[in-house]
């Protein structure tokens, strides 16, 4: 509890203005109480206006209090440094390394809670409650812990940056806007916040669509990946069903030729083994005979010849040797033959028709491709949000209006120096790449303009980094009297309704780049047909001073 009363005395003796313990307090008339350093910085601001209020009531007064140190004030606050000022509250957590400590506590900081876009000062939770209690502060804009509120103030003028320079794109203070920003395009930081809010709602809208887009595009590529998948594997299996069926076709081919040729050859032996034993029968029998006539023949006795010689059986009748004829050595010769005429014809078969299947198979594609555009409408369907990229910009170069115009200025613009800067040609690329179908439009003003498309890799210095003088950049010449298409330094000249506004269509996968005269109706003025291998970026060249081009916001 008596923790609790030292946090209570430290509040309420407590500056209202530095937030900080007082320091030669003074009391106004009021009754209020404040650092005399504070209070009288507060009201040296309020001298014009000759009237002088209380940061915390907000009562008014008329001439300027005389002020003067409140010494019993001073002792108590003295007192209170005494009796347990270093004291931090047990429940708070200290800062660390990568905390955003509180500006107020003094000794070991605690970790800051909120931090103050006015006071650029953050806070811990009890340093914080004033923000709650006084109304000086409730309007006061609090925000997440940061480590950047110094950025919010002028290194020039050590003042608040609260004005935002449209001219430069840069948040100034009230002193610079008398200064070097003197007759700019100024508006304050909250109306240019309002305004940038504005523009990222719309892109968000833009990104969120084309996220639900995308969804929808990966979610229809998911389900033909899907179908190519179960087209291909019945494909597969209808085929291997096929062959199958082919293998077993030939194999009962196989299989009746081996058995018909068998069946033929088992007949024929037999037939031909039949007759080779008549004959062998025949041939015995034969043999047999001429041994009984040779036995005969041999016969001494006359009488006994005569008698036995009746006795001999007559021959049988003899095979006729005529109708046995063999064939040439050939046989089934005229089977292989006849297989080899059926295998020449398959083959020949397979081969006409195996390039039709090949063909077939190699035709299948998901990615059909679509129509391209042919009216304003469906061109805007593709039409992409671009700003050119100060890094990128010639120092002869302004570039304004949220970075979509550039102007060809006499004066050099004072840019950081970045690799990534053109300083042979007055040109300028986008920031965004450029992928897919993107359509956008150019205004241009002046006598010569390039409404250009490059590679991210093109030279940034030397003659051969120009728009259209290279092998990475694509360039459209357009002045008040003609056009003229330039690509690796070569010209050619494009007739054409002359118009201020340049339309540019791009696909990239097509690899098409389209340009049109727009004005009431849209004119084709060229159109490339190549590969494109990398991302390209929109770029702008200039050739007068006063010239100007603006990526338009089309819709």
């Amino acid at each position: 509890m008596a923790q609790k009363g030292v946090q209570l005395d430290r509040e309420t003796f407590s500056c209202s203005i530095c937030l900080d313990l007082l320091k030669d307090p003074v009391t106004v008339p009021c009754g209020h109480s404040y650092c005399m350093n504070c209070i009288q910085t507060h009201w040296d601001k309020e001298d014009e206006k000759r009237v002088y209020s209380c940061p915390q009531c907000r009562q008014t007064f008329t001439p300027r209090p005389v002020l003067l140190k409140n010494t019993m004030l001073a002792d108590l606050v003295e007192e209170l440094k005494k009796t347990g000022l270093q004291a931090a509250p047990a429940d708070h957590c200290y800062a660390g390394a990568e905390d955003v400590a509180c500006d107020v506590c003094t000794g070991r900081k605690l970790k800051a809670c909120k931090s103050c876009l006015q006071c650029l000062i953050s806070y811990c939770e009890k340093d914080l409650q004033l923000h709650y209690d006084s109304p000086a502060f409730k309007k006061h804009k609090l925000v997440e812990p940061s480590k950047k509120l110094q950025e919010n103030v002028c290194s020039r003028h050590d003042e608040v940056m609260k004005i935002f320079c449209r001219t430069d794109q840069q948040s100034i203070c009230y002193l610079c806007l008398m200064d070097e920003h003197k007759g700019h395009d100024t508006v304050s930081a909250a109306a240019e916040r309002t305004e940038r809010q504005r523009e990222l709602g719309v892109s968000r809208q833009n990104i969120q669509q084309r996220i639900q887009d995308r969804e929808k595009d990966v979610k229809l590529l998911q389900q033909q990946v899907e179908a190519v998948n179960r087209s291909a594997d019945k494909a597969v299996e209808d085929s291997e069903k096929i062959f199958t069926q082919l293998i077993r076709l030939m194999e009962e081919r196989r299989s009746d030729v081996k058995q018909q040729v068998r069946s033929q050859q088992e007949a024929e032996v037999s037939r031909v083994r039949e007759l080779q034993e008549k004959l062998e029968q025949e041939n015995t029998e034969l043999k047999r005979r001429d041994a009984d006539l040779e036995e005969l023949s041999l016969t001494e006795d006359h009488n006994q010849f005569l008698h036995d010689y009746p006795s001999l059986s007559p021959l049988r009748e003899s095979t006729d040797s005529s109708s046995i004829k063999i064939r040439p050595l050939r046989y089934f010769e005229a089977v292989t033959a006849a297989v080899s005429e059926v295998r020449d014809k398959l083959q020949d078969v397979l081969r006409e028709t195996w390039t039709n299947i090949s063909q077939t198979v190699t035709e299948v594609d998901v990615l059909l491709p679509q129509p391209q555009p042919k009216t304003r409408a469906e061109f805007l369907q593709y039409s992409c949000d671009i700003t050119l990229d100060p890094n990128t910009a010639n120092t002869l170069l302004l570039l304004s209006d949220g970075n979509r115009k550039a102007t060809f200025m006499s004066k050099g613009q004072s840019y950081s120096s970045h690799p990534d800067r053109f300083t042979g040609w007055w040109q300028v690329l986008s920031r965004e790449s450029l992928t897919g179908r993107c359509y956008w439009e150019v205004e241009r003003r002046g006598r010569g303009v390039h409404v250009a498309v490059a590679y991210k890799n093109i030279s940034r210095a030397g003659d051969e980094c120009g728009f259209g003088y290279n092998d990475k950049s694509w360039a459209l010449y357009c002045d008040n009297n003609s056009y003229n298409f330039m690509y690796n330094n070569v010209h050619t000249p494009v007739s054409g309704p002359l118009s201020s506004r340049v339309g540019v269509y791009l696909d990239h996968r097509a690899g098409i780049l389209s340009f049109y005269s727009i004005s009431k109706t849209m004119t084709l003025l060229h159109r490339v047909q190549t590969t494109f291998t990398q991302p390209l970026y929109a770029g702008l060249r200039f050739c007068n001073y006063g010239d100007t081009a603006e990526l338009c916001k089309v819709k």
